[in-house]
């Protein structure tokens, strides 16, 4: 006859020693965001959409559909040219050139890869999401030993990067629902 004590004490020990795994894995910020904005271009059969982030920050994205969207964000020399591209809804231009006049120490780009939101690891055979940024690039696969960081620092930079990409994909949302 099997104990249902030790039954449930084992059922009990398997979670509580697999909820560890599942904690480090920080949930995504930008996931809904970027499926979002995605409905939104198909819906208006887009390959672009551009935002302003701030004074003379701007933010940029094409979209390849069915595979990823790329998007830049950086500060700008030009704001009255990207302000008039945006206001013209010209969001292929301004990624474009928001691409040539860019401040390099505020540059991001993101590579989200499937075009579903920042991802803190890859799944099997599955392409990871990167992020480039001061100049260095972080491979969102979940390697942080490759990427010579300990895990506490890539979960850092993950999260601080996927915040950023949520902050951009608003920036897009918001201006492609202005009239």
């Amino acid at each position: 006859m099997v104990n249902r004590g030790r039954v449930l004490a084992a059922v009990i020990l398997a979670i509580g020693l697999s909820a560890p795994a599942a904690a480090q894995q920080p949930p995504s910020t930008s996931a809904s965001l970027t499926v979002e904005l995605v409905k939104m271009l198909n819906e208006r059969k887009l390959d672009a959409a551009a935002g302003r982030l701030g004074t003379d920050e701007f933010v940029g994205a094409m979209y390849f559909p069915g595979s990823q969207i790329v998007v830049l964000s950086s500060k700008t020399t030009v704001p009255d040219r990207m302000t008039y591209l945006l206001l013209q809804k010209s969001y292929k231009d301004l990624y474009v050139e928001l691409n040539g006049s860019m401040d390099r120490q505020s540059r991001i780009f993101v590579s989200d890869l499937g075009a579903n939101g920042l991802k803190f690891r890859r799944e099997k055979n599955e392409a990871p999401d990167t992020v480039e940024a001061a100049g260095a690039t972080l491979t969102l696969d979940g390697e942080w030993r490759k990427a010579k960081l300990s895990e506490a620092e890539y979960t850092k930079q993950y999260q601080a990067h996927d915040e950023r990409y949520r902050r951009m994909l608003e920036a897009m949302i918001t201006a492609l629902k202005a009239p």
